[in-house]
């Protein structure tokens, strides 16, 4: 019997309730509905307390080291951050600067934003895929940009956002279908030839 799938999601709003996290838990209840896997949210506005002042990942605490080994052994990663300055927040960024540089590798991942309006939407291709490319990762095809009017309180309303992140989480099966079953070796020979 296959596993249950480890799908991670990382938040990187810094207050709670956030609309980061709760799209981050939209998105991951989608995925969890289509595919078996066990869910877990990062939420980094809990650990920026934990994280100030470090310089080097031996620095951290325990906790905090705890959320870094979650989301590198992770088979699927969905990242929301608030826009912040026309980017993703110092936080984010710094959470993002203790991970391994090659944990990431070809691991699938869904980008996801708010903002307060529609104009910082293109930050999800401009600021977010760049730094996963750098983690040589799959940022998957279609990223998830919402507005503070897409909320009702902390709960996702708007029917568009709603039909764009299933369809986001749609086009992502096919990848993450190859995580739960990935190319026998033979396959990946034939590949490679």
């Amino acid at each position: 019997m296959t596993r249950p799938l480890r799908l991670v999601a990382v938040s990187g709003g810094l207050q709670r309730p956030s609309k980061s996290a709760a799209l981050a838990e939209h998105l991951l209840d989608l995925i969890a509905d289509a595919v078996p896997c066990e869910q877990h949210l990062v939420e980094l506005g809990q650990l920026a307390p934990q994280l100030a002042g470090a310089v080097w990942r031996s620095q951290l605490p325990d906790t905090a080291e705890r959320e870094l080994g979650v989301v590198e052994q992770a088979d699927i990663l969905v990242v929301t951050t608030p826009v912040y300055r026309g980017s993703y927040t110092g936080l984010f960024k710094h959470f993002f600067d203790f991970i391994h540089q090659d944990a990431l590798i070809d691991k699938p991942v869904l980008l996801a934003a708010t903002g307060g309006s529609e104009r910082h939407a293109l930050m999800i291709d401009h600021q977010l895929r760049p730094l996963f490319s750098f983690f040589q990762a799959r940022t998957l095809p279609l990223g998830v940009y919402a507005t503070d009017k897409d909320f009702a309180g902390y709960q996702l309303q708007d029917e568009a956002l709603i039909e764009r992140a299933r369809l986001a989480v749609q086009r992502a099966l096919p990848l993450i279908g190859l995580m739960r079953h990935p190319l026998s070796a033979a396959a990946e020979e034939a590949m490679a030839a």
